[in-house]
């Protein structure tokens, strides 16, 4: 049952929106209601029936999202300040203050954090699924930028020497910039080995000297599948839905 509707009753229609408010926590202004039984107040009490109404707390992923992280930097000691911008649905969340350095991490380990928290947030009840991205400093778009640069120059370091590169690991979105940046090479292919949070990337041309055919591990092994069908997925490389709850690898 969504926890955002429920149906409450009083001896009035004003008491029992009062008592639902009340339940959900909301203010008057979040709440909307639908009144199914106007109730009356019978012959000297006898024969009356209750005011009886269903009342909905609207949805407004913003608000939700900016009272989390509120209270985490409340809970934290930060002083944080944060805005949010709705995209049909996706919201997007830029964090500020004077200790950012803190909230993003070691490559950004903190702020994907933060982000998945923040989506557990906003997405929970049966609304429909809004993706999340929390960002700091343009850290993801820094971020994106250093994985297509660093891509490229791996592709070439393969190419020269003929020999597969691996890259450290990567959660699934930071992976997907890797295999998208180098999707139209033909000469390269990249697919994914090992297992969380230690998968990561290999960079390895398609053809190899003597061999004459793929470099990549047979389909047969378990760490390997062909990653083609994810360059058609929209682009959101840190979308919160995309970079904890699915694998481009499964």
């Amino acid at each position: 049952m969504d926890a955002n509707v429920l149906e409450m009753s009083g001896k009035t229609i004003d008491e029992a929106k009062d008592a639902a408010i009340k339940a959900l926590g909301a203010d008057r202004s979040e709440v909307e209601f639908e009144i199914l039984e106007v109730g009356s107040k019978g012959i000297f009490g006898i024969g009356a029936k209750p005011a009886v109404v269903r009342a909905t707390r609207r949805f407004d992923p913003e608000k939700i999202a900016l009272s989390f992280i509120k209270q985490m930097g409340a809970t934290m000691n930060l002083p944080i300040t944060a805005e949010a911008q709705t995209d049909e649905r996706h919201l997007n969340i830029t964090l500020a203050g004077p200790n950012m350095g803190i909230l993003i991490g070691k490559r950004g380990q903190t702020l994907d954090a933060i982000q998945y928290l923040v989506s557990l947030a906003v997405n929970k009840g049966t609304a429909p699924y809004i993706s999340v991205v929390v960002d700091a400093e343009s850290y993801r778009l820094r971020r994106r930028e250093n994985l297509e640069q660093l891509a490229l120059n791996l592709a070439k370091k393969a190419k020269a020497t003929r020999k597969p590169v691996t890259l450290e690991p990567m959660n699934t979105a930071e992976r997907r910039i890797i295999h998208a940046i180098l999707q139209n090479d033909k000469s390269i292919s990249t697919y994914s080995e090992g297992k969380e949070p230690y998968r990561s990337i290999v960079i390895s041309t398609k053809r190899h000297p003597g061999r004459g055919r793929d470099e990549r591990p047979p389909r047969g092994r378990d760490n390997y599948r062909d990653n083609s069908r994810d360059y058609n997925v929209p682009d959101r490389a840190f979308d919160s839905r995309t970079s904890i709850h699915e694998d481009d690898d499964e």
